[in-house]
């Protein structure tokens, strides 16, 4: 099996790497097309370039991890937004559906309206909030109108020990100020790259079985993945900075108090949903699979970044 890999160096994309591996040949491309083998292009900018890439590899496998994720910059860049995460991911179906290959993309929990407190479905309607919600709704409808085997996995509240995220800004603002003020209107559930690229290489594996039979399309779709349970920001700061003060009772730390705050405490360019809860039933049934707490993949990412 041959596997083209775009977005390899950001969060998921790095762990794709790992996860790739066993399951065949991975060719693995980064936006800075410098740094890419043979000139291949990873520029999800370079709408022609990146179908000539496409077309020189011929991968069995298509992964987009890719993506203009920057939630409050593309409210001041929608064309750029619209490019990264609309136009892009249609080329990439185009040229995969020409080559009868899979298209594994990427979407988010920002494609619905944040409404209400039940998990959302795959097929519950969609109302986007903000540009770069719109922007990756309408690369979900490109890849499904265009390649019919693709696999588009909706997460949320990603994290990785490798680059910035919510839990080691915790740590800093704790070990810095006696007051926290955490948002607490918020639901959803912290999900680890390393969960969606296990998961990404499970779900390959078992298309690759099914597409030597006649019909490998039933297994595609939309599938919703984030880890199991649910929980707040001020929930999740919270469990953050008390594992690290069992982890670590040598340390000081300045926080004496994290307080529970309304999302309008904050002012942020792109509104954020408040349910981001997503039900995971349609993927679990399908690949049989079991999803762990958020807890146990936080816990796991904290114990690596610890000093």
């Amino acid at each position: 099996m041959k596997i083209l890999l775009l977005g390899c160096n950001g969060q998921v994309g790095w762990e794709l790497q790992r996860s790739l591996a066993p399951l065949g040949e991975v060719i693995a491309l980064s936006r800075d097309s410098a740094r890419n083998p043979d000139g291949l292009c990873g520029d999800l900018t370079q709408l022609d370039a990146l179908a000539r890439t496409v077309r020189s590899v011929k991968p069995d496998v298509l992964v987009n991890a890719a993506a203009h994720t920057a939630v409050d910059k593309a409210e001041a860049e929608p064309e750029l937004a619209h490019t990264l995460n609309a136009l892009a991911p249609g080329v990439l179906a185009t040229e995969a559906k020409a080559l009868g290959a899979w298209l594994v993309h990427y979407s988010t929990d920002y494609v619905f309206d944040g409404s209400g407190s039940t998990p959302w479905k795959e097929d519950d309607a969609t109302g986007p909030l903000s540009v770069y919600g719109h922007s990756k709704l309408a690369g979900e409808q490109a890849v499904a109108s265009q390649c019919a085997r693709h696999l588009i996995f909706r997460t949320s509240w990603v994290y990785a020990a490798r680059g910035g995220n919510f839990a080691k800004t915790m740590l800093r603002l704790a070990a810095q100020r006696e007051t926290l003020q955490v948002i607490n209107d918020q639901h959803g559930a912290p999900t680890g790259a390393d969960l969606l690229a296990d998961v990404t290489a499970h779900a390959i594996r078992q298309v690759g079985v099914a597409r030597a039979s006649a019909d490998p399309a039933p297994m595609a779709g939309i599938y919703h993945l984030v880890a199991g349970g649910e929980t707040t920001w001020f929930e999740y700061a919270n469990f953050v900075i008390d594992n690290a003060k069992s982890a670590q009772p040598a340390t000081t730390w300045a926080v004496q108090s994290v307080q529970a705050v309304p999302s309008s405490a904050f002012m942020t360019a792109a509104k954020r949903p408040l349910n981001s809860r997503l039900d995971t039933s349609k993927l679990r049934s399908t690949f049989d699979l079991q999803l762990p707490d958020w807890k146990l993949g936080v816990a796991r990412m904290l114990n690596e970044i610890a000093p």
